[in-house]
């Protein structure tokens, strides 16, 4: 989820620039949430600063991605009414300039009665799709992922990679040397997968070897690249492990102090740390040296925090802090290196889901309720204002760019522009 400008040589990520890079993945360029551009309006709302407002069929929580002035993002449309209808499974693509629906296709048709039932905070449409540029990838968990062109057609689609999901999808995909990779963390097994982006032929395929007793999780990997050693980051119910890109083979893992489950957010590397939250029950903040090899537990973990880590919104980085959202509210800031507090804070807003981003040096979050709030970031206390209220349920995060930031909510997508 995060990153930082180029820390010191070895110990950082290369980041692409953020002022004109397009918002093509989960949570923009390299992951990080970072946006650095024309100026986006610092309050929002259904009648504040609105460019245009589109209707969004179905139901999806999947956020949206931006390239070359056009939006994509995934949905499920239900054929009837009831818990058990069939669920169509599209991927649409909104017109950045006029909100206009260019195109909206059907990419699988899930049967009610042989689907699980997602949790009450999920949907059948929550991962986020991503795009190289030629191409928009979409993934809709155990039901299958295919590839599009910008034009809308079909380009491949597989569902041979099937396992048995708890609550429904999550976990978004993300492109590394060619292929797509995301986790597959049901309750039989639990796997983290590549595909060739061109073919969606299988490039790789590794077991998780998980041990605990409730496996699923819905986490979004991270690419890394620390002193020299490229590695794909992924956390599991019960440990967080590096996978190398070309292979598969496992690199490192470490092992929770207490066995978490059902993890979501998408973990950040700073200061030449990976920081992520261990899920339900009881989650906690680690961070993780990726220096080593083999089981690094009791070697490799730096630090912890316990008091009010997030389940689901992703941490951010920020120079050498680090800025968590639980999904109580509660905003915390630590030191990236040591994970000494700063402070804690409670933000408005009733239940947290989506990611804070960064945006021209302030952090962008909102509530599910649509209570947003733009924090100026601070080591010594929390500096908050008002940023709007959508006034509908809102779990996706925003997206900047260009001077515009677009949020999509529970009936439709806005553009937001001075």
């Amino acid at each position: 989820m995060t990153y930082l400008l180029l820390a010191f040589a070895l110990s950082a990520p290369v980041l692409k620039d953020t002022t004109t890079a397009n918002w093509a993945e989960f949570r923009g360029p390299n992951g990080t949430g970072h946006y650095t551009g024309p100026a986006v309006p610092e309050t929002w709302g259904p009648d504040t600063h609105v460019a245009w407002k589109t209707s969004i069929p179905g139901k999806g929580w999947s956020s949206p991605v931006l390239m070359k002035g056009k939006l994509y993002l995934t949905t499920a449309v239900p054929k009837g009414e009831g818990k058990q209808v069939d669920q169509e499974l599209r991927v649409l693509c909104v017109d950045a300039a006029s909100g206009s629906i260019d195109w909206n296709e059907l990419v699988f048709l899930q049967e009610g009665k042989s689907a699980p039932s997602p949790h009450a905070k999920n949907s059948h449409a929550s991962p986020t799709a991503i795009t190289d540029g030629e191409r928009v990838y979409v993934h809709f968990g155990h039901m299958g992922t295919a590839c599009y062109d910008l034009a809308g057609k079909q380009v491949w689609a597989t569902q041979k990679h099937t396992y048995k999901p708890q609550h429904g999808n999550g976990g978004s995909p993300i492109l590394v040397d060619g292929k797509l990779v995301f986790c597959c963390d049901g309750t039989d097994q639990q796997f983290v997968l590549a595909l060739d982006a061109k073919t969606g032929e299988q490039a790789w395929k590794t077991d998780r070897k998980s041990k605990a007793k409730m496996r699923f999780s819905f986490s979004t990997c991270q690419f890394v690249e620390h002193a020299g050693r490229r590695m794909i980051v992924s956390p599991a119910a019960d440990f967080i492990a590096a996978y190398d890109p070309t292979t598969g083979e496992e690199l490192w893992r470490a092992n929770y102090p207490q066995v978490g489950w059902s993890l979501i957010n998408r973990p950040v590397y700073t200061s030449g740390l990976i920081v992520f939250s261990t899920g339900y029950d009881s989650p906690i903040l680690i961070a993780v040296d990726p220096s080593g090899s083999g089981d690094v537990t009791a070697t490799h973990i730096k630090w912890q925090y316990k008091k009010f880590p997030p389940n689901t919104p992703s941490p951010i980085a920020i120079g050498d802090h680090v800025y968590s959202l639980s999904d109580k509210g509660m905003m915390v800031c630590l030191d990236a290196k040591t994970g000494k507090v700063h402070w804690e804070e409670k933000v408005k807003g009733n239940g947290f889901s989506s990611s804070p981003v960064l945006v021209n040096g302030k952090l962008y979050i909102t509530s599910e309720d649509g209570k947003g709030t733009v924090i100026e970031p601070d080591a010594k206390e929390l500096k908050a204002t008002d940023g709007g209220d959508m006034k509908e349920k809102t779990f996706a995060t925003f997206v900047p760019h260009n001077g515009a930031l677009y949020l999509r909510t529970e009936s439709k997508l806005y553009k937001f522009q001075k």
